[in-house]
């Protein structure tokens, strides 16, 4: 059965040259190691050179964390800013805050990427889960805290699910007028402590979303995209690459930049009948409120 609802999300999907948001994360989070020759870009400079080459080669959003010159999570927002001027100089790219990561931030300073006026979406993480030797939390209240936070500054939720249940939390905030439609929820697997990378787990995901939902995926420690092109065949809207999520192409190669990862995957979605959106097709899809 499986195989016959992945076949023909992969026809439709063929026949209509369905258009995929590509999303770019392109920093590697500090304790994350890179392989020597892949430099790890940290300076407002170096992130924006990625970010406006990325762009050129199809991704539609970037994902961002407010971070100092060496990589740690702060809430200072100085870099964070610098970092965007430098983006706008060249490119239209949509902007995504993070809210995560772990790290020892309070509940306020983990969102302050929301009040930087030209952040359009940002992530919300719908709960709490295992991640390596500790426990990241997100309980209910934080969630809401971040989700209206994310209203008044007209700042667009993704959804981050790390677990079925997660799911369940949606709806309940959904129903409460916390959260509301378009709900993009972006699955999360890989992480160490939560979901394995394996297709049955991304089925069993995408079996329990609320019909009409757009999606997206994270792969977490990526060592090549074939379940990126398994998640578009099932029908995501979207999927993300970056050092962020892991830096190879292959399993024995390491890309030496975040554009040769979204050069790769655009070129891989091509091949199987799909294209990229374009920042105005991603804008509509995910219901991006702000210019």
């Amino acid at each position: 059965y499986i195989s016959e609802v992945c076949m023909d999300t992969a026809t439709q999907g063929l026949k209509n040259r369905r258009k995929i948001v590509v999303a770019v994360a392109p920093v590697a989070h500090v304790d994350h190691p890179l392989p020597a020759g892949t430099k790890n870009p940290l300076t407002p400079e170096e992130i924006a050179r990625d970010v406006v080459n990325c762009w050129k080669e199809g991704a539609s959003m970037v994902h961002l964390h407010v971070r100092d010159r060496t990589g740690a999570q702060v809430s200072d927002l100085t870099i964070f800013s610098k970092t965007i001027d430098l983006i706008r100089k060249e490119s239209d790219i949509l902007i995504q805050g993070s809210t995560g990561g772990v790290s020892s931030l309070s509940l306020e300073e983990r969102c302050v990427s929301v009040e930087e006026p030209r952040t359009q979406l940002a992530s919300l993480n719908m709960g709490s889960t295992n991640l390596g030797e500790g426990v990241y939390i997100n309980t209910l209240p934080d969630i809401r805290f971040w989700a209206r936070k994310m209203q008044t500054q007209r700042v667009v939720p993704e959804l981050e699910i790390f677990s079925l249940g997660m799911i369940e939390s949606v709806l309940k905030l959904k129903q409460e007028g916390v959260l509301k439609e378009p709900l993009n929820f972006n699955l999360c697997l890989g992480f160490d402590g939560a979901l394995p990378p394996k297709p049955i787990h991304l089925y069993h995901f995408i079996a329990s979303l609320p019909e009409g939902s757009h999606w997206s995926l994270i792969h977490e420690g990526m060592r090549d995209m074939s379940l990126l092109l398994t998640a578009v065949t099932f029908g995501a809207s979207g999927v993300r690459v970056g050092f962020e999520d892991g830096c190879y192409l292959t399993p024995s190669q390491p890309a030496r930049s975040n554009t040769e990862l979204v050069r790769h995957l655009v070129s891989l979605l091509r091949g199987i009948g799909y294209e990229p959106a374009t920042v105005e097709e991603a804008k509509t899809l995910l219901g991006v409120l702000k210019p």
